[in-house]
């Protein structure tokens, strides 16, 4: 079921952003945190006056592109050009004015908006990755402070080793299919590698280890059905 904020009715999805560009206005701790998340998965822009440091240094490992701009007298010719070729804009200035231009502008373009000071078109979630697994956690601006709380009790639990436990998933799985014709029969021998502790003590020691376990398992069954 989408989620409701406000008048807003958002639904949580995955985005490939590999071929999009991410346009941030501001070069703060806000850009900072924005562009050191979308750099990682977007062509990366950040507009400022001047950067924090840690901007400066992501401008020149060429992770985000710096453009170097007083957006305090900026024209809106200048703004509709910088957001022309936008997936995603941000608008994280000290200036509500600017950021209120900077949106109504975005949307003529056909951009997408994450305000930071607001609910918007896109909300950013906090972020747990374990290998194959990303989990999003937001309040849609309601609590940041109990999306981090939420973050950080999921993460206690959620291990390292639920991402091995998905490369090897997805390896037994092949092997099923070349060994089994059954999928009801090679389902249930996923499930019960998932539900193996042995398996998942053995992937705290080492992923080899974790995938032998788990191949027995299999051979064990192989062996019951010849």
């Amino acid at each position: 079921m989408a989620e409701n904020s406000g008048d807003r009715n958002y639904l949580p999805l995955f985005i490939d952003l590999s071929d999009k560009k991410v346009v941030i206005f501001g070069g703060g701790t806000v850009g900072l945190r924005k562009a050191s998340l979308f750099s990682e998965y977007a062509q990366t822009v950040v507009v400022s006056v001047d950067f924090v440091p840690e901007l400066q240094d992501l401008g020149s490992s060429s992770s985000v592109e710096l453009i170097s701009m007083d957006l305090t007298s900026v024209s809106d010719e200048k703004l509709k050009e910088l957001v022309a070729d936008a997936f995603l804009v941000i608008p994280a200035t000290n200036m509500v004015e600017l950021n209120d231009r900077i949106v109504e502008l975005a949307r003529i373009s056909g951009a997408l908006v994450n305000r930071v000071d607001m609910a918007d078109d896109v909300v950013i979630p906090s972020v747990i990755r374990r290998g194959g697994l990303t989990i999003g956690i937001s309040t849609f601006g309601s609590s940041p402070a109990m999306s981090k709380y939420t973050r950080r009790k999921i993460e206690t639990f959620i291990t390292p080793q639920y991402g091995d436990m998905i490369k090897l998933q997805d390896e037994i799985r092949t092997l099923l299919k070349s060994k089994i014709t059954e999928q009801k029969a090679r389902k249930a021998i996923l499930w019960e590698i998932l539900e193996d502790r042995s398996v998942w003590d053995a992937l705290e020691i080492s992923y080899e280890k974790g995938y032998n376990k788990a191949y027995d398992i299999v051979q064990e069954h192989i062996s019951k059905k010849g």
